[in-house]
């Protein structure tokens, strides 16, 4: 059994890159998107500040455009670590939801901290009898593990309670949520049992990272442990197949929807893109639309809903008669 959780973490380790790579692939290989033309975009530096961007300008097509790293940096690190948007238009899910991601943050770290020792420890150095820097990682192990998996759990069961309780979630929750909450909740809870009982020093979990490291699959006698890495390994492979995926494809959410407005100028790939979805076929039942008799969306697009209603009676008549 030791060996196969070796054996499983190597693969749930592939299958979540895998997932990942898959849905990034199959984000940038669709269609063109429609342009959100949301302001303030974050890059825009000072014009961001009043909502303001490059199309203001005189002749904008024959300027060199400015763009600010440091614009969107501040707009990302507080949505990023404090849930910034979450905290502003719904501070009720905040208190339970964001508990929940700092202790998914803290949990990174802490992996980074087990990371960190077990190469220290393949390298033949002791954390509890090595330098300060090595004393220092074993403490912040010792500090963030419990705090990461106590909020954690406490911030699944907030959610899960509060999407029973609040109407606005109940109508939009499904089975898959409670699942997702409770895999991390089961997960998260056998890893405090774990700790309480059986590697309250995280010694087991620095030799079995070393043991994925170096290929050695060291042997693990703790059975608490193994299902812990076992219930830890079948989590990391699932989450990027849910939902929950958001966690890297929120990037594109900002960056190529949010804030995606560069212009097409002189650029043959994109004008390619719009060709094929201004041929795609008008299945819209509005009367604005449908009313009008046009069947691509190029026709749409090229229609002009200003016309006398003769002039567009007629040209509405010649277009059947084409077909």
């Amino acid at each position: 059994m030791s060996t196969s959780i070796y054996l499983i973490t190597y693969l749930s380790i592939i299958i979540f890159m895998a997932v990942i790579v898959k849905r990034i692939i199959h984000y940038v290989s669709n269609p063109l998107h429609v342009r959100w033309e949301l302001y303030p975009v974050a890059h825009e530096g000072e014009r961001a500040s009043y909502g303001g961007g490059y199309l203001e300008e005189v002749d904008w097509w024959e300027k060199e455009r400015e763009f600010s790293l440091i614009g969107e940096l501040k707009v990302m690190i507080p949505e990023i670590l404090l849930l910034k948007a979450v905290w502003e238009h719904n501070r009720s899910l905040w208190f339970v939801t964001y508990p929940f991601h700092l202790g998914l943050y803290l949990i990174v770290a802490f992996l980074g901290l087990l990371v960190f020792g077990a190469i220290a420890q393949l390298s033949g150095f002791s954390l509890s009898e090595g330098g300060p820097l090595l004393k220092a990682v074993a403490a912040l192990t010792n500090l963030v593990g419990p705090i990461a998996f106590i909020l954690s759990v406490i911030g699944s069961a907030g959610l899960i309670y509060k999407r029973i309780t609040d109407p606005g979630l109940r109508n939009y929750t499904t089975f898959e949520h409670f699942f997702n909450l409770g895999l991390f909740i089961l997960t998260i809870g056998t890893a405090i049992l774990t700790w309480l009982f059986t590697d309250p020093t995280f010694a087991v979990s620095r030799t079995f990272i070393a043991g994925l490291i170096s290929f050695k699959m060291t042997p693990i006698n703790s059975s608490v442990f193994l299902l812990q890495a076992l219930l830890a390994a079948f989590t990391l492979a699932y989450i990027p197949t849910t939902h929950m995926s958001h966690f890297f494809m929120k990037y594109f959410l900002y960056h190529d929807i949010r804030w995606g407005d560069e212009p097409n100028i002189n650029s043959p790939e994109t004008d390619k893109k719009i060709g094929v979805v201004l041929n795609y076929p008008v299945t819209w039942s509005a009367p604005h639309i449908a009313g009008h008799g046009k069947e691509t969306w190029a026709e749409v697009a090229t229609f002009n809903p200003t016309a006398e209603p003769e002039k567009v009676k007629e040209e509405v008549h010649e277009q059947k008669e084409d077909d």
